[in-house]
């Protein structure tokens, strides 16, 4: 289940944030998965880009944590 979902600023990404404590990167044009980032314990709650892009930032609820 899908429980974020974040845009790149230039549109050219979709990042998902699951209930199965992983981030999903698609490409917005192909629909291609990108890549599958895990790291979190529990499910991801938030995703964003930052401001040009270049990192994603998530937030869980395994202690709150936050990964960029």
């Amino acid at each position: 289940m899908v429980y974020a979902i974040a845009f790149s600023p230039d549109d050219q990404l979709i990042v998902l944030g699951s209930n199965d404590s992983t981030v999903r990167v698609w490409d917005a044009a192909t629909s291609a998965k990108r890549r599958v980032l895990e790291g979190h314990l529990s499910g991801v709650i938030t995703v964003a880009f930052s401001p040009d892009g270049r990192l994603i930032i998530s937030g869980s609820y395994d202690d709150f944590t936050i990964r960029v």
